[in-house]
């Protein structure tokens, strides 16, 4: 276990150590466990975060919030519209003074070739760790959560194998920053990772490479496929979800019009059937219902899509209680 961790930013899992995202799980399971026994852990007692949210949120803003509570601290939503920054106020200003009136700083800006230097820009200029809860690159958070959920399904997660793969939705083009927290971390944890996805629908180039280097390093595999129905044979975890042809355009319209070619890639029962029979469908939810999945998987038994959304709260108490 490490214990150095205090003041630690977390905007990505890369540039934490094995040994010290090692540690983040077993805090995280020491307070889950903890909270399953109405054992009090109050280890953040008279601290507060700041949450400045630039997009909206359902999962991330409930658990950062339940979360400082049950650390026995308090978290302040702020909502970017409502603050000075659109007249303003610089991301080093933000750094600077909420960093002085703060004891963490966590930030959702997720707009494109700009989330993540702002939330980097704001860390380099504040004296109390930064927490990304998910920018244009990265959602370290909900990769950590995903992997406790396949840890706590599997154990030793290593050889087992991924599909983390798009799939079709009508909504909005959706950041790239789940896919590629996903490939990244879960390389670096020996699994056998999968990419499926259409030509059009690639990640950036430097995270595929990081990919495919911390599998390498851990003896797990990475592979880039096209055909929705492969990536999911003999998988033992699925993860279908939608993101945006970023790489292809920034058009909105676009997007959509290439996407719609691809409007047959939705995860369903026949599809399920294809991976391993103890497989299991995740999602960072929300899914677009019937369109990028079909009611009878993510409500059905290979379903762990809860389990992987209250694991968000654990991991980010542990993160929380470490950098804090």
């Amino acid at each position: 276990m490490q214990t150095h961790l205090r003041g630690k930013d977390m905007i990505s899992t890369q540039q934490w150590s094995k040994s010290e995202l090692d540690t983040v799980f077993e805090v995280a399971k020491a307070l889950k466990r903890a909270r399953a026994v109405g054992e009090s852990h109050a280890l953040l007692r008279d601290k507060t975060l700041a949450m400045l949210f630039f997009f909206s949120s359902t999962r991330t803003r409930a658990s950062f919030e339940a979360g400082m509570a049950q650390l026995g601290g308090h978290a302040a939503f702020i909502e970017s519209q409502t603050t000075q920054i659109s007249h303003g106020d610089t991301a080093k200003e933000i750094g600077e003074i909420l960093g002085r009136y703060y004891d963490g700083l966590a930030i959702r800006q997720c707009d494109w070739a700009f989330g993540n230097d702002y939330i980097t820009a704001v860390a380099e200029a504040s004296r109390v760790p930064v927490l990304n809860m998910q920018c244009d690159v990265y959602h370290p958070f909900q990769a950590l959560a995903d992997l406790l959920t396949v840890m706590e399904r599997f154990g030793d997660p290593r050889g087992k194998t991924i599909n983390v793969s798009w799939a079709y939705a009508s909504s909005y083009q959706k950041p790239l920053s789940v896919p590629q927290s996903l490939i990244l971390l879960m390389s670096r944890y020996g699994m056998n990772v999968r990419l499926t996805a259409p030509a059009e629908f690639g990640l950036m180039p430097e995270i595929v490479q990081q990919a495919k280097e911390n599998a390498t390093a851990s003896g797990g595999s990475f592979e880039q496929l096209d055909d929705f129905d492969a990536g999911f044979e003999g998988a033992d975890v699925v993860y279908p979800k939608s993101w945006g042809c970023w790489m292809t355009t920034e058009d909105n319209e676009e997007s959509a019009k290439i996407g719609a070619q691809y409007s047959d890639w939705i995860a369903d029962e026949r599809r399920m059937a294809l991976a391993a029979p103890h497989a299991g469908y995740m999602h960072c939810l929300p899914a677009d219902r019937s369109i990028e999945v079909t009611d009878g998987l993510i409500d059905g038994p290979q379903s762990w899509v809860y389990d992987e959304a209250e694991n968000r709260l654990h991991v980010q108490k542990a993160v929380m209680a470490l950098t804090m």
